[in-house]
């Protein structure tokens, strides 16, 4: 659902409209390019020859550069942002329990989902806070798709204004 705050189109949830053991599948995939983990780990400082430099990574158990861990997080955030907090967030409170349980390589689409584990009112009651455990898979041909990466996202949610 899309709707228009403050002149913006927005297609998060208010705290309301999540529902705990619900799982929602996020529309948006990405295809990891090589330029994308190099511009990541440039950005971030880091120069971990197994994300960067192919005959180090070729003598691993792995034989190719691995994408970095933390860009595919990021990456299964911002696909999830859409259906989940795009407009109706007030602040990111915590990343839990994350685990890369397969590599992710160039050329790899990710696709993820969140399921909704828990929600509580704050102690105002003006806001809520939202915990959803994400998963990142990669895409494979037979549809059975590979968990790449998974975490508990925390977020303090906005509730739905007065009248909506």
């Amino acid at each position: 659902m899309t709707r228009r705050v403050d002149g913006r189109s927005m297609t998060g949830r208010y705290y309301e409209e999540f529902a705990v053991g619900e799982t929602i599948e996020h529309a948006r995939r990405r295809t990891v390019s090589e330029a994308d983990n190099q511009r990541f780990c440039d950005m971030t400082m880091n120069q971990q020859p197994l994300h960067l430099d192919g005959d180090f990574a070729e003598g691993t158990q792995f034989g190719e550069r691995l994408v970095n861990g933390l860009y595919t997080m990021s990456l299964a955030v911002g696909v999830s942002i859409p259906e989940t907090t795009d407009g109706t967030i007030v602040a990111n409170l915590s990343y839990d329990d994350v685990e890369h349980p397969n590599p992710v390589f160039h050329g790899d689409t990710i696709r993820a989902e969140s399921t909704v584990t828990d929600k509580r009112e704050t102690s105002d009651g003006e806001r809520g806070v939202v915990t959803m455990h994400v998963e990142a898979f990669k895409l494979v041909a037979d549809g059975d798709d590979i968990l790449v990466c998974e975490f508990d996202r925390t977020a303090l949610s906005k509730k739905r204004p007065d009248g909506e």
